[in-house]
């Protein structure tokens, strides 16, 4: 059995057409959590598909932040991961969806 993660990250995506709702989300996000917030990125990075900011929080918070995540999210696609260490592993079997999935460029990982 695997451990456990003590992190995750939170991966809103959205269109560019969402960029007001996506910067609403983000600071309604760090006004209610204990998380901290990545920049917001306006053009596809890493393995990220779409424009997309992260959200980094504990264990602790994910009973709280993913229930309010999965109905506060105004129709923005959500990746929730752990954070194990290992990246490949992470964004491929340690994941969920909050919306629509997305095919991530595995191959930068």
């Amino acid at each position: 059995m695997q451990q456990l993660t003590a992190h995750y990250h939170a991966h809103v995506y959205f269109e560019p057409d969402q960029l007001t709702t996506a910067r609403q989300l983000y600071k309604q996000l760090a006004a209610d959590f204990p998380v901290q917030l990545g920049r917001i990125f306006t053009f596809p990075v890493g393995p990220h598909p779409k424009p997309m900011y992260q959200v980094s929080f504990t264990a602790k918070c994910f009973a709280s932040l993913v229930p309010w995540l999965l109905h506060n999210r105004q129709g923005l696609d959500v990746l929730i991961h752990g954070v194990s260490g290992d990246d490949l592993l992470d964004h491929t079997e340690l994941l969920m969806w909050l919306g629509n999935s997305h095919e991530l460029d595995l191959s930068v990982l």
